[in-house]
């Protein structure tokens, strides 16, 4: 089989290994410059595959059977539009890797919360003496796996609309969709594409799997509605369901057609916000159908302190709590931030928009924030929804965002990290935004 590989990043490379140590004949092409993959280029020649950097062109898709993209090409990009046009099937690298493995699969996909729910899942499981691996969208590519896992390992995978718009046949166990709202719509073009995409997450499942919802989403359900799905529904909610998890008077409960059972308290989750008690419901939700003990579950939210740049406790300086969660990377996803404190909070906030909303945070903005600094290229659009309510300010940087704070900040008060926007104006990615936060902050006395 010929394989053409889109994409010589992290995903890229995985699928190539695993490629090319199944015998088959690979052909990478990436769009980003030569220089940058001086290692990737050795790893290259040494697995035999032909390459080429810098642009796609019509030399890569000469005697291609499949082509397998990598998360983040676009959907209108030329290369993908020519291999349509030739007749090419496109998958994905999580699909590609799915035909490598046959270990069980929890499926996680959603607008926020993927990654903390994936390795809350994943270190429930590690709590409760089961075998699990996290991989997928949080750093680790399916692909990688492949082989050198045991078949009954379970296998618990972060998963991106970019990732589920070429899958064909991958079939999770258990497929999570925690949320939607608009996000990545210049990919997907609408709302409807992006809803889509996600759902592809439960098209191959049968009356054997388990299907989990977020009960409290409206455009979920009614989306859900719309579908004929096959597997079993769960639910989670703030509100009493038939099947799933759900919290009333404080307590986390799970339902289903047999009994009810208490899970926990509420106040005994470790990770703050109402998003985490949604991202907590979630997980709970795949340990019961997977029948994990309830006091496993219990323990395993008592002691799982999150994940990097999610909330993340960075360091108390003279009285104020500092706060990474540079994987706010929407509104959405800044809302819940904003929402996980009951003390005045410095919000920090800007970089690379994509048509934001801010109307959506005026209220927790009035209720919750004393002052605001704003950065990047969303700064003056940041700046001029607020000055007139709130103390406002702009940055020229992260670093000097966080000096600014830190002087407005007082005893008891939390300065949050909640960019509401995108990283790439003036970073890598989030991880790397968050690293430069994180150092800002470890400079302050």
């Amino acid at each position: 089989m010929n394989y053409c590989i889109i994409g010589a990043a992290r995903s890229g490379m995985a699928a190539a290994r695993l490629a090319v140590g199944n015998g088959h004949s690979v052909f990478i092409t990436e769009k980003g410059e030569k220089e940058k993959f001086s290692e990737t280029i050795a790893e290259l020649e040494l697995l035999g595959c032909k390459y080429e950097f810098g642009e796609n062109t019509d030399e890569a898709l000469k005697n291609c059977d499949i082509v397998i993209v990598s998360p983040g090409v676009p959907p209108y990009a030329e290369i993908i539009k020519k291999a349509l046009r030739k007749g090419i099937p496109i998958i994905s690298e999580l699909e590609f890797a799915s035909q490598h493995i046959s270990n069980p699969i929890i499926a996680i996909t959603g607008t926020n919360g993927k990654t903390t729910t994936t390795t809350l899942i994943e270190f429930m499981f590690k709590h409760s003496g089961k075998v699990a691996f996290a991989a997928g969208n949080i750093g680790t590519p399916l692909s990688y796996l492949a082989g050198r896992i045991s078949p009954q390992d379970i296998v618990v995978v972060e998963v991106s609309s970019y990732q589920l718009e070429y899958i064909d046949k991958f079939r999770p166990n258990i497929a999570i969709i925690l949320n939607i709202s608009p996000d990545h719509l210049s990919y997907h073009a609408s709302m409807d594409n992006y809803i889509k995409a996600k759902f592809k997450i439960a098209k191959n499942q049968n009356s054997d799997d388990y299907l989990v919802l977020n009960a409290d989403d409206k455009r979920l359900l009614e989306y859900a509605k719309s579908q004929n799905l096959f597997s079993k529904m769960n639910f989670f909610s703030l509100s009493p369901v038939d099947r799933g998890i759900y919290i009333q008077d404080d307590k986390m409960f799970y339902r289903n057609q047999h009994n009810k059972e208490e899970i926990m308290q509420v106040k005994d989750i470790l990770i703050p916000g109402i998003h985490n008690q949604y991202n907590s419901m979630a997980a709970a939700v795949a340990a019961k159908v997977w029948q994990l003990r309830n006091e496993d579950i219990r323990d395993s939210f008592m002691q799982f302190q999150g994940v990097e740049h999610r909330l993340e406790h960075v360091k108390s300086v003279n009285g104020v709590d500092y706060i990474n969660d540079s994987k706010a990377t929407n509104v959405n996803a800044a809302w819940y931030a904003l929402s996980s404190y009951n003390r005045p909070v410095v919000w920090i906030a800007g970089g690379l928009g994509d048509n934001n909303d801010y109307s959506l945070l005026d209220g927790l903005v009035e209720k919750n924030v004393k002052a605001i600094v704003a950065i990047g290229a969303e700064r003056d659009a940041i700046f001029e929804r607020y000055y007139k309510t709130k103390l406002c300010q702009k940055a020229n940087s992260l670093p000097e965002a966080v000096l600014q704070a830190s002087e407005i900040a007082e005893l008891g008060d939390i300065v949050l990290f909640a960019p509401a926007c995108k990283s790439f104006d003036q970073f890598l990615n989030f991880e790397h935004r968050g690293q430069i936060f994180k150092q800002a902050v470890n400079m302050l006395v």
